[in-house]
């Protein structure tokens, strides 16, 4: 995924033609949704919008967590959300700016991958490796 669409670099991404997208379409390896690819593309020159515009994504992210992870102490892992208030608040937020295919459930999905909410079972060892970040 992170050679077809250039290392995800917004840059690049915000550069790619209908013949780059055709070539990414022919890979079996990664996602071949017209639409999802197009997103992807739009979401890179969003993002360079709002840089160009002054904000700083990573801080304004973690600003709808006020800078601080949320720690779920889930016993069980099945308990874990597929969404809460605040994915659907920064859903809604990233909606706003222009981002496309981010619903509350793939920003929640978002969230425990970036680091702003730990839903780490707390026997689970990436629990306390998690916390230590």
């Amino acid at each position: 995924m992170r050679e077809e669409f250039d290392e995800f670099d917004p840059e690049r991404l915000a550069r790619w033609t209908q013949k780059r997208v055709d070539r990414a379409l022919k890979n079996p390896g990664v996602i071949r949704s017209p639409q999802k690819i197009a997103a992807l593309i739009n979401n890179a020159r969003v993002y360079l919008d709002d840089s160009a515009q002054g904000l700083d994504f990573s801080d304004h992210v973690w600003s709808f967590v006020e800078h601080r992870p949320l720690i779920s102490k889930l016993t069980d892992y099945r308990k874990a959300p597929a969404k809460t208030q605040i994915s659907e608040l920064l859903s809604k937020d990233l909606k706003q700016r222009g981002y496309k295919f981010c619903g509350p459930t793939i920003v929640y999905a978002v969230m425990q991958a970036i680091g702003l909410v730990n839903d780490h079972e707390v026997r689970c060892p990436r629990f306390a490796a998690v916390q230590k970040l």
